[in-house]
């Protein structure tokens, strides 16, 4: 008997490839650093939603790609900003990246990210709706402004781990609470 579909297979395959090619060399690479990492997170979402039945919307795809991107490149632009005054105590890569390019790595994917999933969130299922409120919209409110206050900490330079970061702020808890329950309540057709 499979543990899992051939598909599901394929992909644990890949993700673990691109973890060994990432440890061999590529975080020596310039850009293709935060490409790969993103793609762990990208592939990471890919194989739980066939392992567990789900069908994966091409706009979650996108929001969880460049989220996932957002994430990484401000935590890279906060090693760099923290760590640009010693020497020695950071990535070797951290020292080609300039802070500029960074910044405008995660404002970008933060735009794309929130872009893709307004586009996820006003898209019509063609399957009329008993809901009372129009949950799947209303999530677009609170989604951007946990972009915009996750991108507070990114601008500071501390946006370290971003599990940190939510647990750290209430302010962003809260939101990320209120986004989840919206969410809920749009999966649930409520």
């Amino acid at each position: 008997m499979w543990l899992c579909s051939p598909c599901t297979a394929a992909l644990l395959t890949a993700y673990l490839g691109l973890q060994l090619a990432y440890c061999a060399s590529l975080k020596h690479v310039l850009v293709v650093d935060l490409a790969v990492v993103t793609a762990g997170f990208l592939m990471r979402a890919m194989i739980g939603g066939p392992a567990l039945g789900i069908p994966l919307s091409r706009w979650f795809l996108i929001t969880t790609g460049f989220g996932a991107l957002f994430m990484v490149a401000a935590k890279r632009y906060s090693e760099a900003v923290q760590l640009a005054d010693r020497a020695g105590a950071t990535r070797a890569l951290l020292t080609e990246y300039t802070a500029g390019h960074l910044r405008f790595v995660w404002q970008s994917a933060a735009g794309l990210a929130v872009l893709g999933y307004c586009l996820w969130a006003l898209e019509e299922g063609g399957v009329p709706s008993t809901r009372v409120l129009p949950w799947r919209q209303l999530s677009m409110v609170a989604f951007v402004l946990a972009v915009l206050r996750y991108a507070v900490f990114a601008d500071r330079g501390t946006a370290g781990e971003p599990e940190d970061v939510v647990l750290r702020d209430r302010a962003l808890a809260c939101i990320a609470l209120v986004w989840l329950a919206m969410y809920g309540l749009a999966v649930a057709d409520w």
